[in-house]
């Protein structure tokens, strides 16, 4: 987790990014519907495992207390990310994907 001053452009630009993916996934959630296929799979991938690391983050950020804590909670959330986009990544690759096994879980 990245710790910015207060009022920095960088923290500004973050804050930013968070909304995009947000907005982004707004529209990518229909258009994965009407148009699915290896693009949209992949990047649903990219953008729900970043939406929810930044959600984790927040949670890591108001409810972990003291430094060691702190540490070792980041360094799960990084390999959670990491685990949760390199599966998503896989599934698209050998399986139907985002976007199919979600219609298949419709159509039961």
């Amino acid at each position: 987790m990245l710790f910015f001053a207060a009022g920095s452009k960088a923290a500004s630009l973050h804050w930013t990014s968070e909304r995009a993916v947000s907005v982004l996934l707004l529209g990518l959630l229909p258009a994965a519907y009407l148009y699915p296929g290896p693009a949209m799979d992949y990047s649903l991938a990219a953008a729900l495992t970043l939406h929810s690391h930044w959600g984790l983050g927040q949670v890591i950020t108001d409810y972990v207390h003291g430094e060691p804590s702190i540490k070792l909670a980041n360094t799960g959330l990084y390999v959670l990310s990491a685990v949760t986009f390199a599966g998503l990544c896989y599934f698209n690759y050998q399986d139907v994907g985002i976007c199919k096994a979600v219609a298949m879980l419709w159509s039961l």
